[in-house]
């Protein structure tokens, strides 16, 4: 018998560098130029990976392991400067946020100051991208409206945990589901639009990388979070217990 003669595995080496950790103006790593440049400087070193962690929205303690979605991503990695040559926020409006240190990531200062600027921009894209946005959000139905009607309620109840909410809402009462969610359609459409600019500009990046011959080694958490859009929507999935 002739054993065929097997291909070599290509040698290839990399660096773990969570986004967050990227250098910024704006308080935590993005998608922005200086992650571009990252990837320059992986090509540049010879190296072939770069290993992320989770890119899920963070839940309270900051943790990507303990995400709001097991889908969706982190609002926080959006790169203003993206945003300001679209036209939806002005360098004024950027530049007058006290960032912090810039060393350190504040999320106390990131969760108070990004989604004001991001519904400052979610007010001027109207009618910018209309025709990519209403693609994005057909071609990721299957989890985008749970998880912005996730978002949009809980903002509405201070941020509360679902398993806090009213009964029925918590237990997805049809009635009481659709009455809310008709309440609260702008919210809804503000988590959409930032859903849309996340992966725009993510896509985008990974694109640039792959060109330049840099695989993405992704990561996810090992378990959905109790708290996340996923167990309040699928809640009969999960083994939960009378509370």
């Amino acid at each position: 018998m002739k054993l065929r003669k097997q291909r070599p595995m290509r040698r290839g080496a990399g660096i773990l560098l969570p986004v967050s950790s990227l250098p910024s103006p704006y308080g935590i790593g993005t998608f922005g130029r200086e992650a571009y440049e990252f990837v320059d400087f992986l090509k540049a070193a010879g190296q072939k990976y770069w290993q992320v962690l989770p890119l899920g929205p963070t839940s309270y303690g900051d943790s990507p392991y303990q995400s709001f979605s097991a889908f969706a991503g982190n609002p926080y990695y959006i790169d203003l400067d993206r945003l300001i040559e679209k036209g939806l926020l002005t360098r004024r409006q950027v530049g007058s946020v006290d960032w912090g240190n810039a060393h350190e990531v504040d999320y106390g200062v990131l969760y108070q100051a990004r989604f004001k600027l991001f519904r400052k921009a979610f007010q001027k894209s109207a009618h910018q991208e209309k025709a990519a946005y209403l693609q994005f959000c057909i071609e990721h139905e299957y989890w985008l409206n749970d998880y912005s009607t996730y978002m949009a309620v809980k903002s509405c109840f201070g941020g509360e945990e679902w398993i806090r909410w009213p009964e029925n809402i918590r237990f997805r009462d049809p009635a009481a589901i659709e009455k809310i969610t008709g309440r609260l359609q702008a919210e809804i459409e503000f988590w959409k639009f930032c859903q849309y600019e996340f992966f725009t500009q993510w896509l985008e990046l990974k694109a640039y990388a792959n060109k330049n011959g840099i695989e993405i080694i992704g990561d996810i958490p090992i378990y959905v979070a109790l708290d996340s859009a996923d167990v309040w929507v699928y809640h009969r999935l999960f083994d939960l217990d009378e509370n």
